[in-house]
């Protein structure tokens, strides 16, 4: 006698969701769940205005305050309970889990969430468990700095241990450098999603090699790899991530590297269920960790996944916070193309625009999927630094890898911002 057919439906909390955790909301109606989001809905945490349709019911509080967010979650749950509870962004992954572990609800492990948070302790899980990561030192203060490279070794790269987008993230060759940087991060007042930069950083080894990441989730026990994209970096000595193609075509040999590489470092991690976005660089061919988000991946890279695979990450991702499976959401369906990628428009040169070219026929060309511009004409932007220097994307789908990467490169020089 075969088995009932699972339960859908029932109420879930998803908390902040912001970038592809939007595309969360949408999905959850479909599938039948009453959503309830979680927001601070202010500044730039407010819920836009397009994804309110989506909500059954909003709940503003603080949820960069744990305690706040956790006494507001257990009344709630008290009220009527919630089947589950869903990070809707990569800040709040570790929140998440010890909230659902306090309720009962299906999550991530919160004795180790923390490591998918603090990149000094993501690297300290995953050498513990025998997998080579870059040479780190942690740093609190300037008068740290000079230890810190002569253990690291030039060249080296510095990043804050919590931040996200790329943020801060650079490369220097001297002591010089070095310096510079970290007090441009120090000096740095802005706030992501209401949270400024973290006292530690990390002062690590630069690693010479292609950069990838790697998108998949965990059920079952089972570390599932969907795609591994080619990262578009922008130059050094930032690394701003101008978009991917996907899927990169690496050998057998490599992609069988990698494929395990990223399930052991899921097991250390305990990611033991939903979705990931790892990414790595591979020198001499070599998986290395940069880091991994137990979440979806940024720059409509789910939306690159189902066109290239036929997988719903995103119900996958409701699929692991409920106690459901993803064939249980319908997550699989056929791949609608052989490649796709995102372009991250940019124009270096420029501090604001007053009109764009090309633009309209990119948005007219048969294989472009989505076009959406962030800043108008006459705003200020900032420099190509990290993901704030971004003032549109376009996301398209292509029949090969080949196509696809003269698609993204002819896109770059096609769009022209003029000042």
């Amino acid at each position: 006698m075969s088995a009932p057919p699972p339960v859908l439906g029932g109420r879930i909390l998803i908390v902040e969701p912001s970038s592809s955790g939007l595309a969360l909301l949408p999905q959850a109606q479909k599938l039948g769940f009453e959503v309830v989001v979680a927001s601070a809905d202010t500044g730039d945490r407010r819920l836009p205005d397009s994804a309110r349709a989506h909500v059954d019911q909003l709940v503003v509080v603080d949820t960069n305050d744990e305690r706040a967010l956790a006494e507001t979650v257990t009344a709630l749950h008290a009220e009527q309970p919630f089947r589950g509870i869903v990070p809707g962004f990569e800040f709040y992954v570790d929140i998440v889990a010890r909230l659902a572990d306090a309720l009962g609800l299906p999550g991530l492990n919160a004795a180790t969430a923390r490591g998918l948070r603090d990149k000094a302790e993501m690297r300290r899980l995953v050498a513990g468990a025998g997998l080579r990561v870059p040479r780190f030192a942690e740093v609190t203060g300037e008068r740290e700095l000079e230890a810190a490279a002569g253990y690291v070794g030039f060249p080296l790269v510095l990043k804050p241990t919590d931040s996200a987008g790329s943020v801060h993230v650079s490369r220097a060759d001297t002591l010089d450098q070095l310096r510079a940087a970290y007090r441009d991060l120090r000096a740095d007042t802005r706030t992501d999603l209401g949270r400024g930069l973290s006292v530690t950083v990390l002062v690590e080894e630069y690693l010479d090699g292609p950069e990838v990441s790697v998108e998949g989730y965990v059920e079952d026990g089972a570390t599932v790899v969907l795609a591994v994209t080619t990262k578009m970096l922008g130059p050094e000595p930032h690394f701003v991530e101008l978009g991917q193609v996907m899927p990169c075509p690496l050998d057998p040999q490599a992609k069988s590297a990698v494929d395990a590489y990223t399930a052991g470092v899921c097991a250390a991690l305990g990611v033991t269920r939903g979705p990931f976005h790892c990414e790595l660089r591979l020198p001499q061919g070599e998986p290395v960790l940069i880091e991994i988000g137990a979440r979806l991946g940024g720059q409509r890279i789910p939306e690159l996944v189902e066109t290239v695979t036929g997988t719903s990450q995103v119900r996958v991702t409701l699929a692991a916070y409920t106690g459901l499976r993803a064939r249980d959401v319908d997550a699989f369906s056929a791949p609608s193309a052989g490649a796709a990628g995102t372009v991250c428009l940019a124009q270096p040169e420029l501090t604001r625009y007053r009109g764009v070219e090309g633009l309209a026929d990119v948005r007219l060309h048969e294989d472009t999927l989505e076009v959406d511009l962030y800043v108008q004409p006459g705003e200020e932007f900032p420099p190509p630094e990290d993901f704030r220097c971004f003032l549109g994307h376009v996301v398209f789908k292509a029949d090969s890898y080949e196509t696809a990467w003269n698609r993204w490169h002819g896109i770059r020089e096609e769009v022209r911002f003029v000042g």
